[in-house]
């Protein structure tokens, strides 16, 4: 009879499931539901001192909102993969339901867009120096170019919902994978939440640095709202390592049990909290610098999605030690993200090519 032989598995590797073009959609999609709000003080309750601030929000919701779609089909590799939500839909996944989510959620900003910008369309149709061939269809996209105050409340009320069910369902179904103890934790969804729309005003006040006529006068009420947006997300991150610590949650205590013993997850935690605080500070300091405290929060945004998404994944469900994840240069890695900017970029240019977003053309708009 033959010894036995004993076989010790001490670490598996496996490769990532989730890639950077995860990261890229749900940074994207926070970013234009989160912009989607920020434009409705202007655009629909017509606020004192917001109607440039909101038209640029609009601006930005468009760019992250057509962009963010295309990010989502990239990771799925195939668009038969999306069609089979409709072919075969599975209400128990909250993926499933954001299936129907996104559509709603996109159909209602456009249609918001175009009920916003009619007047303006309308304008550039009449405009002597508007080019001929642009001219008619100026015109014909403007249908009338009147103003709308009911639909334009209806289409607020149409897109907010979908806005806030994008939030829902895109912090929900990470959350509800509980083999992954980081992202199976009550606070994820809020914590989406926060940082979609701390990085939306980050957007803004870099979008107000390029248009706005009177920077001195908008960029502190951004700042205002950003350092909102960042004493929330300091209250959130302290209310989960204090879940964690004290063992008043178990998922909590289990997921920062995970991530303690890691000196690089030390790290991130110290740059994450410092960016919020220095975000925070700038915010409430320096409230008419907008450059440097927009990038911040556009970083910390990304940088916590990265961390949960690609983070995550590095932490084994089973065995010893930590996955090793090296972002690759191909298109399941850097030449995606670069590729995403691009296409935001392009969609940038295309926009601000033949629509005004500047504040002195609404004034023209009204005379």
């Amino acid at each position: 009879m033959t010894n036995p032989q004993i076989v010790e598995v001490v670490n598996v590797a496996r490769d990532v499931a989730w890639l950077p073009w995860a990261v890229q959609y749900f940074f994207l999609i926070g970013l234009s539901a989160g912009a989607f709000l920020l434009s409705l003080p202007g655009e629909v309750l017509k606020r004192p001192g917001w109607a440039g601030i909101s038209r640029r929000a609009l601006l930005a919701a468009l760019l992250c909102g057509l962009t963010a779609p295309v990010a989502l089909l990239a990771d799925l590799h195939q668009p038969g993969r999306f069609l089979n939500f409709y072919l075969h839909p599975n209400f128990g996944s909250w993926m499933a339901w954001g299936a129907f989510f996104i559509p709603l959620y996109l159909g209602g900003l456009m249609l918001y867009a175009w009920l916003a910008l009619r007047p303006t369309l309308l304008r550039l149709a009449e405009a002597p120096d508007t080019a001929p061939l642009l001219a008619p269809w100026y015109r014909r996209l403007a249908y009338g170019g009147l103003e709308s105050p009911t639909a334009m409340v209806a289409a607020a009320l149409l897109t907010g919902l979908g806005a806030l069910l994008v939030l829902l369902y895109t912090g929900m179904e990470v959350m509800v994978v509980r083999a992954r103890p980081l992202w199976d934790t009550p606070l994820l969804p809020v914590q989406f939440a926060v940082t979609a729309l701390a990085g939306a005003v980050g957007l803004v006040l870099l979008l107000e640095r390029r248009f706005g006529a009177a920077p001195a006068e908008t960029l502190p009420r951004l700042n205002r709202v950003l350092a909102a947006t960042q004493v929330a997300a300091l209250a959130v991150g302290a209310l989960w390592l204090a879940l964690g610590l004290f063992g008043l949650s178990p998922s909590h205590a289990e997921a920062l049990a995970e991530v303690a013993p890691s000196a690089a997850w030390r790290i991130t935690a110290l740059w994450a909290a410092g960016s919020a605080a220095a975000t925070l500070w700038l915010a409430w300091r320096r409230p008419a610098h907008g450059l440097l405290v927009g990038l911040i929060a556009l970083h910390s945004a990304w940088m916590m999605r990265w961390t949960v998404f690609i983070g995550g994944q590095e932490i084994p469900k089973i065995g010893a030690g930590y996955y090793r994840y090296q972002l690759p240069l191909g298109h399941d890695g850097l030449l995606g993200i670069v590729g995403t900017a691009g296409l935001w970029l392009l969609l940038f240019i295309l926009l601000t090519s033949f629509l005004p977003w500047g504040d002195a053309n609404r004034r023209a708009g009204r005379a």
